[in-house]
């Protein structure tokens, strides 16, 4: 079981290999603002502590997914695979309407795969893929979305305890997560003893031409020796946060880590926006690569896009 647990946790994780020589999606909430001026507060109340803490007990990032069970939407999906020279050899294309009304909870407006995305028998070639189906179509059918809040499920030996470590490292990265073998402990960034590697900033600025905001940037220090710098995971941790309420809107996450076991290069970004007072998912980006032995070194990124969303019937 637990080797499935580090399928699932590392289902994007790799080599960084020529990533340079290809043209990805640029997972980087920062080009979605604007920035004013680095903020110059002298409230003792109100710093990097008030930032750290609304980033460890938030739950409203992760409750704008679960508001999506209340609407009509469209889902663009747009998924690319790499060969070791990094040349695109498999595309996935979906363009899904989602309602909240009637059995039929998705319909497929267009489906186009092309290239090597299929094994024989049925199912994805990259695992990197089959965790993006868990993650997002579930959502889409309403099955991820209904369950309450994270929380850490103490029987560690059950699929739902995976699932939310899972969710816990994708929509609050720097919560402890237990359990989790090999790097559980290396998201755990806002501990005493790992904020002495780790650099803060925070700017005032504009999201999405209209939303007053705070950025908070958290970055590794660039002062460190390379074999520190290596033994962190979390490389980069943005938060978007809106003034007006402090809740979190977006969030750029930047994890690199090599052992002997695997090697994997993420950068993710999720946003959200706001339909009427509803916090809700707008956009996902995602480029990286993770490689694990005895399994097929996995080269991907995926630009996931919502729109359309219109209130569908109180459930």
């Amino acid at each position: 079981m637990k080797k499935g647990l580090i399928y699932m946790v590392l289902m994007i994780f790799a080599k960084p290999g020529f990533a340079q020589e290809i043209q990805r999606f640029n997972p980087d909430t920062i080009k979605t603002i604007q920035l004013d001026s680095v903020v110059n507060i002298k409230a003792q109340k109100f710093g990097v502590e008030t930032f750290i803490n609304a980033i460890i007990t938030d739950q409203s990032f992760y409750q704008a997914f679960r508001n999506m069970k209340r609407y009509n939407f469209i889902a663009e999906n747009r998924i690319y695979t790499y060969d070791k020279k990094n040349k695109v050899d498999g595309r996935i294309y979906r363009k899904i309407k989602h309602t909240n009304q009637g059995p039929e909870k998705m319909v497929y407006l267009a489906k186009q795969d092309t290239g090597k995305v299929y094994k024989k028998n049925g199912k994805y070639q990259l695992y990197t893929i089959e965790m993006f189906d868990y993650i997002f179509m579930n959502a889409y059918k309403t099955d991820f979305v209904k369950e309450g809040p994270m929380t850490e499920n103490k029987n560690a030996e059950t699929n739902e305890s995976y699932k939310d470590k899972l969710k816990t490292l994708i929509f609050a990265p720097g919560r402890p997560i237990k359990g989790l073998p090999f790097i559980g402990s290396k998201t755990q960034i806002f501990t005493a003893n790992m904020r002495q590697y780790y650099d803060y900033a925070y700017h005032s600025g504009t999201y999405l031409d209209s939303i007053p905001v705070y950025r908070f940037k958290v970055t590794v220090k660039k002062d460190l020796s390379k074999g520190t710098k290596d033994g962190l995971m979390i490389k980069e941790l943005t938060t978007i946060f809106d003034k007006r309420n402090f809740e979190i809107l977006g969030r750029y996450v930047d994890m690199k880590y090599s052992n002997m076991l695997f090697d994997f290069d993420v950068q993710m970004n999720i946003e959200t926006s706001y339909f009427g007072e509803e916090k809700l998912p707008t956009k996902i980006t995602y480029q990286g690569n993770w490689d694990y032995p005895f399994k097929k070194e996995e080269r991907a990124s995926f630009l996931i896009v919502h729109k359309d969303y219109q209130a569908g019937k109180e459930k």
